[in-house]
């Protein structure tokens, strides 16, 4: 029997592999530096491309996605390291056979969420043929990876699944958090089960993701920070574990001969950095609320921690932006390892493209330094 072939040999070799490096632990010669939701609606670019067009429309439509994912990549040249593909974490309950529409103002929203047991039961007896259900979005991928050129890598991810049950379940975003509590507690095993579905979809979408040109991987647990310590050990944690234990060994499987660097970001769960920073993740993001140097001491060299500016010190004053950026730095340690600077969340549609430009040719001054 011969030796499988490497499936992503054929794409073009990178030319900046900072982020690569330092997501591995290697000591490099600057932090390097992106942003998350960096693609989107803050650029008047995206607005123009988009023309209209419905959210899921345009992340289905693999030259419109590709064009949008690489505008900051063009508008920042040789600022920021990598490129996250622009999709959604939705496309999990989506291939699950949910309905997921995206309204103008308000965000995602479910028409028929998940709240009886008969519902779950259709979710649960869905067959997901991944590469079947989200051809779109790995056609996305590795037109992106070959326009890139190598130029910086390319960000695949996932939604945590915890926070893809919340949203199955509440049917979009919430404050109360209501349905989705009344779940785990009413029907712990259920939730057991469902999230285990959840998991195994997106470990192999993950896996896909990397055989269709993606180098380096995030899971986004956006609601983590909604449950309770004990909760989180019990309905967050096995299952960030199990993507983080797991997937190494799908991409084997297919063939994948590089180890994928892994970052989890689980927003506000600050009850859980030190369980975080042994789960299996090569880097661990961190929201604004952290003090660099607290969670420096809590990780112990552990892993590579990621972050942390509050996004909203954009809307400051270049000197704000400078001082802050200068701070951040200098708490997690110059950034020469172990490092990668990031906002504690995503941009906002009102900010100011240039003073982004500014926040990131500062974390390259004061990094290089």
């Amino acid at each position: 029997m011969g030796i499988k072939t490497d499936p992503t040999e054929h794409f073009p070799k990178p030319k900046n592999d900072l982020i690569i490096r330092a997501a591995l632990g290697q000591e490099v010669e600057r932090p390097p530096c992106w942003i998350m939701r960096q693609a989107g609606r803050y650029l008047p670019e995206y607005h123009e491309v988009k023309n209209g067009r419905d959210f899921f429309e345009t992340c289905r439509d693999a030259e419109i996605a590709s064009e949008i994912t690489i505008q900051p990549i063009r508008r920042y040249k040789n600022l920021i390291d990598a490129a996250i593909i622009f999709s959604d974490i939705l496309v999990i309950p989506q291939a699950m056979g949910m309905k997921v529409e995206m309204l103008e103002g308000k965000g995602p929203h479910f028409p028929e969420p998940m709240r009886t047991v008969e519902d779950a039961e259709k979710v649960l007896n869905y067959h997901v043929d991944v590469l079947h259900e989200l051809d779109w979005a790995f056609k996305a991928l590795t037109m992106t990876r070959n326009k890139l050129d190598g130029e910086v890598p390319l960000f695949g991810f996932v939604g945590g699944p915890y926070t893809l049950l919340t949203y199955m379940v509440e049917g979009g975003g919430s404050k109360l958090f209501r349905f989705v509590k009344e779940w785990i507690n009413k029907r712990p095993e259920l939730s057991h089960k469902i999230l285990d579905k959840i998991t195994t979809v997106s470990i192999e979408f993950l896996a896909q993701q990397v055989v269709a040109g993606a180098q380096i991987l995030q899971v986004f647990e956006s609601w983590g920070g909604e449950l309770g310590s004990e909760d989180f050990d019990e309905f967050s944690l096995p299952y960030l574990q199990r993507i983080s234990k797991e997937l190494p060994l799908r991409l084997k499987e297919l063939g994948i001969k590089n180890k994928i660097p892994l970052t989890i970001f689980s927003k506000n769960s600050w009850y859980a950095l030190d369980k975080l920073c042994d789960s299996g993740y090569d880097t661990v993001g961190l929201d604004w609320s952290w003090d660099p140097k607290e969670a420096v001491k809590i990780n112990n060299g552990r892993v590579n921690l990621q972050g942390n500016l509050d996004p909203g010190v954009i809307y400051g004053s270049k000197e704000v932006i400078t001082k802050k950026v200068e701070r951040m730095i200098k708490g997690f340690g110059g950034g020469k390892k172990n490092y990668i600077v990031n906002f504690g969340h995503g941009t906002h549609p009102f900010m100011d493209p240039e003073q982004i430009r500014w926040f990131l040719e500062e974390c390259h001054r004061v990094g290089s330094a």
